[in-house]
């Protein structure tokens, strides 16, 4: 098993522990010092029983998604580190630094998609969402390493999100064209969870797996589909997508990005 992954395994042990109450509200406190975490939308750090109920805490409040259909939100609050159009199956990690779509995905492609790249820092909402009403045919999981996914270490380690353990989500828009959600893991990610498939099990020293489902999985924008255990990347490929947001912007759950026709 590779070091990160032992590593980040071993994390997760650590994050999901409860130790008694005075130490755990010490260690939560600190870790929402060091981050400089905003907990307004959240229940207080006091009151998560581990690191790991701190990380995946859940909003006190819905946020209003916009009713138009055609409309993207955010699937998660994050940082754009980059965004465009695919050349030749291609897409950036970041600039100067293609990888393949297809090697990420598993699959052949017979056209070019348009993808945007989302980082969850330790600081972040770690739930991620439908980015508009979908119906999901197929999940895919594919075992890896577990690098981090920081800008330092995309600038240095080549084809990283192909190389780290990820789930691909396969679904369709209401206009029937294929996006594909893709939850990237990293160092300190003691797994990813989709709600709408309990069987997948990250970071578990599994083979490559895929689910598929000849009823699709309906799910309306805005709705859960999921959680990191830390940060990490979502990556959104799209048929069709008009982006509303540029590099480096930093982006919430819900917050308008863009439209899909």
């Amino acid at each position: 098993m590779n070091l990160s992954n032992t590593f980040s395994r071993l994390f997760g042990r650590f994050a999901n522990y409860e130790f008694f109450s005075p130490f755990q509200k010490f260690i939560n406190t600190t870790y929402v010092k060091i981050f400089k975490i905003d907990l307004s939308e959240f229940a207080p750090a006091s009151s998560y029983p581990s690191l790991n109920a701190l990380f995946t805490r859940s909003l006190v409040a819905k946020r209003p998604v916009n009713a138009n259909p055609i409309v993207l939100i955010s699937p998660c609050d994050s940082l754009i580190t980059q965004l465009g159009k695919s050349s030749d199956k291609n897409a950036l990690q970041i600039k100067g630094m293609e990888y393949s779509i297809e090697e990420l995905l598993g699959q052949k492609l017979d056209r070019e998609l348009y993808y945007i790249n989302f980082y969850l820092s330790p600081k972040d909402y770690h739930r991620y969402h439908a980015p508009c009403d979908l119906e999901i045919y197929e999940v895919r999981y594919f075992g890896g390493e577990l690098l981090p996914v920081n800008l330092p270490s995309l600038r240095k380690n080549q084809s990283l999100f192909v190389r780290n353990e990820r789930v691909v989500v396969v679904a369709k828009t209401p206009n029937n064209k294929w996006v594909y959600f893709v939850a990237v893991g990293a160092l300190n990610v003691g797994s990813m969870v989709m709600h709408f498939e309990p069987k997948i099990k990250t970071n578990a020293g599994l083979h490559n797996t895929n689910y598929v489902y000849l009823t699709p999985i309906s799910m309306k924008k805005g709705q859960e589909l999921g959680m990191f255990q830390m940060g990490s990347t979502i990556v959104l490929f799209m048929e069709q997508m008009i982006a509303d947001v540029n590099m480096n912007d930093q982006v919430k759950f819900a917050q308008d990005i863009g439209t899909y026709a």
